[in-house]
């Protein structure tokens, strides 16, 4: 993928912010607070089942099921819809590379590769260079609706929206006047996240505690006793249809007898290829002894994402990967084209680009039996997750704005942070737009949402509850 466009890079800092500044005169930062349906706005059930295209008919429903749930669970599986919305909207012309998928259930906590447990973006399957302010709104809009969710009042939801832009802001500010070695250094680890809750939200603090018991519990060894069996001396997968199946059951025989043990061969060189040379050495004393097909996420469900097991000689030396299957952006008919060498490729390269620290096994290769691009990474390597349904007004807003800091870091990495911050300025004035857009466009996906119901209730959408 080629870097975005960065005509600022020989400026001083004081001349970038002044040139960011100086972006007002043409785009009024309340402008960004302006969020109206266009007359021939796509209809964004098209949209979703445009996207199906290619994806496992007989997971659809599962996918569909799951966005029923709520107007959050809508919005984390609707990213082509609000790309699509976002396309008419102002922005500043300074360019990052996006996380595409910026919602408040895309962070999390995960393992550096030292064993240190950070706080950090972790789904980049929509990664793009674009507008910075894209990844911004989305994640505000996502904290209304989710604040919605909670019971919490329209005060209290747009005051979250305020919280997200304005931690971004402060954080961008700081970022500009920051070496740029320290930039890519800084992390946000567990204990600063504990601390702001302790600071902030005391009545969460419990929840935060035992979402990193939890992350630091879900351990390679563990993973690998809760996923697998021995069957006759051999270790494999459970199989708990539909969401784990063996792709040996899987697979018809037409399909086996297709794919030479050369093509698989193959395929997984083209993997370990794409891994810096030293991680060569550590893949080349394993071996795969068994895959299984897994259902992922709410917006991933019908995309083709396995699981293999890779086993070392002795017991205990086991690992388990993901790999997933990597399709076109939803931002990418919306922005100029970039080039890159596969989307799988993209992918990888964002999640570098934009986490403080990432997965030893991030690569990517082209698969034996599909012939799609894949890209893999190590499967719940102590990674947690927050429940938005279990923190309070005060959680939230502490939760969002270690959120705020962290999109601020990761476009910093990629853009012009004194740009983006001279435009933003100290005042509130585009935090309060930013919330006038959140708000305006939760009412949109609650719209959107009705919209799924109806398509379900009259038959042309079929939905799976429960899984």
């Amino acid at each position: 993928m080629t870097e975005p466009a960065n005509d600022q890079k020989r400026l001083t800092i004081e001349e970038r912010q002044a040139f960011g500044k100086s972006l007002r005169k043409r785009l009024a930062r309340s402008s960004h607070g302006e969020w109206q349906p266009s007359a021939d706005r796509p209809d964004p059930i098209a949209l979703l089942q445009e996207q199906d295209s290619g994806r496992l008919e007989n997971l659809l429903p599962i996918k569909y099921g799951r966005m029923l749930e709520s107007p959050f669970a809508f919005l984390r599986g609707s990213a082509v819809v609000m790309a699509s919305d976002l396309a008419g909207s102002p922005v500043t012309g300074i360019k990052v590379v996006l996380c595409g998928d910026a919602h408040l259930s895309n962070f999390g906590i995960f393992a550096t590769p030292e064993r240190n447990l950070v706080f950090d973006i972790n789904d980049f399957d929509e990664a793009y260079p674009g507008p910075w302010e894209w990844d911004l709104k989305r994640l505000a809009a996502s904290a209304v609706v989710a604040g919605r969710e909670n019971g919490f009042s329209e005060k209290t939801c747009r005051k979250l929206a305020r919280i997200t832009a304005r931690t971004y802001r402060e954080a961008m500010q700081r970022f500009a006047q920051t070496a740029i070695l320290d930039v890519w250094y800084y992390h946000v680890d567990v204990d600063s996240v504990l601390a702001v809750f302790d600071k902030y939200a005391t009545s969460s603090k419990k929840i935060v505690k035992k979402t990193v018991t939890k992350a630091r519990a879900r351990t390679t060894a563990r993973t690998f006793q809760k996923l697998t069996e021995t069957v006759n001396g051999k270790r494999q997968f459970i199989n708990t249809p539909p969401l784990v199946v063996r792709l040996s059951d899987l697979l018809t025989q037409e399909e086996k007898q297709r794919v030479t043990e050369q093509d698989v061969e193959n395929a997984w060189s083209e993997y370990v290829q794409s891994l810096p040379k030293e991680r060569h050495r550590l893949l080349a004393r394993f071996r795969v002894t068994d895959t299984a097909l897994r259902v992922g996420g709410v917006g991933s469900v019908g995309t083709r994402c396995a699981i293999a097991l890779l086993e070392g000689d002795a017991e205990h030396d086991a690992i388990i990967l993901q790999q997933k299957e990597a399709g076109t952006s939803a931002l990418e008919p919306y922005l100029d084209q970039q080039e890159f060498s596969s989307q799988a490729q993209r992918i990888v390269f964002g999640q570098r680009l934009m986490q403080a620290a990432s997965d030893i096994f991030l690569g990517w290769n082209r698969g034996a039996l599909t012939d799609r691009e894949y890209y893999w990474r190590q499967l719940k390597d102590q990674k947690g997750s927050f429940s938005m349904q279990a923190l309070d007004e005060k959680g939230m807003g502490s939760y969002l704005g270690v959120c705020g800091v962290c999109l601020a870091r990761a476009h910093a990495r990629s853009g012009d942070a004194a740009a983006i911050s001279g435009y933003l300025g100290n005042g509130e004035v585009f935090d309060k737009a930013v919330s006038r857009f959140a708000m305006a466009y939760a009412d949109q996906t609650e719209r959107d949402y009705q919209a799924l119901v109806s398509a379900i209730d009259k038959g042309q959408i079929i939905a799976q509850t429960g899984i």
